[in-house]
């Protein structure tokens, strides 16, 4: 009787604990916050994610942007030598903060990637803007371009590294230290500019996920404790950076795999207990963890398959109607047992295509309309879709009926 007891007791602790959070009993001990699926850009929880603060080495994530970018562009590539000037060099003597020596002054663009990346280097980030742009005050216009183009306007961005500028600048006088010189972000602006960065530079994964690497014979170890062999250690986590900010406290942006979804957390303003080095890897995987027990990918219609009556209209053709199909998997992200309809329409891009059509040609697109939308709903306002393409050849018909056809329609529009 003892034992039905027991194992009656351990079933009820293990379904407490294994229990959803509801977001606003999840208390992960940072100032801000936010998830979101790096697929659809769908945000899956958020805290006070719009303030701007001071986030210090993450601002990287956007100079590690523009640099796969020139390359993309031709400007630059990989294998090229980088010179590191006195501006870059003199920083590596600076104590308190992120760097590797330098003393043979001359690098390859892989290997300042490498050293950003995974020790946080802070001269790499200004050897490589100069590299880019030439110097690193045009490389800043380039950060809040870019940063334009994705819809952030109100961000500060004052250089490439994301340090105090009066450090850089050997100012110690600790009144400058305390004037607005510093890069602020929200956590909504790193998720977009994360969201973007693996979009179109997933390879960025080769170097985030490298718990240690080589740099000019030195040993780096990341700073990033969720990767494997290292403390925090969690099964999908490939990236992508930490943060340290006087002003800001200490900050992670990670990205994983998990339960389908492509999960990327930012976590701004941790609270470490007693300088607490795991406080960002013990926030982010509690965030990690409400997620995967609260959110599931959902497929919605295959590859190669229609939704519903998915049809657009044909003229001239054997058949009157082209069955639209999914170029891809149409797969979102829904809140699990959650009884709550999505709206879910197929839209023709135009109101009839004339035969012959050919299989693959673009029909329609076919948009998810989220019936839960957590804050904005999703990263830069994209609602899920997919577009819709033609999943069979349709011919012309013989030429007289396409005569005939033509004649009543000009007959119907015209007289």
């Amino acid at each position: 009787m003892k034992k039905i007891i027991t194992l009656l007791l351990c079933i009820i602790l293990t379904l407490l604990s294994t229990s959803p959070v509801r977001a606003e009993d999840l208390d992960l001990g940072a100032q801000h916050a936010i998830a979101i699926d790096g697929t659809t850009g769908k945000i899956l929880y958020e805290k006070n994610s719009d303030e701007k603060k001071e986030v210090g080495g993450i601002s990287n994530l956007l100079t590690t942007y523009l640099v796969y970018e020139a390359i993309q562009q031709g400007k630059i590539s990989l294998n090229d030598d980088v010179d590191i000037s006195d501006k870059a060099y003199q920083l590596t003597a600076v104590e308190g903060i992120s760097n590797v020596p330098m003393e043979a002054r001359k690098y390859k663009v892989k290997d300042l990637l490498t050293a950003l990346l995974v020790s946080n280097a802070n001269s790499a980030a200004i050897a490589l803007a100069e590299k880019v742009a030439g110097n690193e005050e045009q490389f800043v216009l380039l950060m809040k371009a870019k940063l334009k183009d994705w819809g952030i306007t109100d961000a500060t961005i004052v250089n490439a590294s994301g340090l105090n500028q009066s450090i850089i600048d050997g100012d110690e006088d600790e009144e400058n230290k305390k004037k607005d010189t510093e890069n602020k972000l929200s956590a909504y602006d790193v998720a977009v500019i994360a969201k973007h960065l693996l979009e179109d530079y997933p390879e960025v994964t080769k170097i985030t996920s490298l718990s240690h690497a080589e740099f000019a014979g030195i040993q780096l170890e990341s700073s990033n404790y969720m990767l494997e062999n290292m403390p925090n250690y969690r099964a999908g986590v490939d990236g992508l950076k930490t943060g340290n900010s006087d002003k800001g406290g200490i900050s992670f942006v990670a990205s994983t795999n998990q339960n389908g979804i492509r999960m990327i957390t930012v976590v701004i303003g941790v609270e470490a207990i007693d300088g607490d080095p795991y406080a960002r890897f013990v926030a982010t995987a509690n965030l990690m963890n409400y997620v995967s027990q609260n959110f599931i990918a959902s497929l919605i219609v295959s590859k190669g398959e229609a939704y519903n009556n998915s049809k657009s209209t044909v003229l001239d053709g054997k058949k009157t109607s082209a069955t639209a199909v999914a170029k891809d998997d149409f797969i979102v992200i829904e809140r699990q047992g959650s009884q709550a309809e999505a709206k879910i329409t197929f839209k023709s891009s135009q109101a009839s295509f004339s035969a012959p059509i050919k299989k693959g040609t673009s029909l329609g697109t076919l948009t998810y309309t989220d019936p839960e939308p957590i804050g904005r709903g999703y990263i830069e306002g994209k609602a899920p879709s997919m577009e819709m393409v033609s999943g069979e050849n349709i011919q012309k018909s013989f030429f007289l009926k396409v005569w005939w056809n033509q004649f009543v329609r000009y007959v119907n529009e015209k007289l």
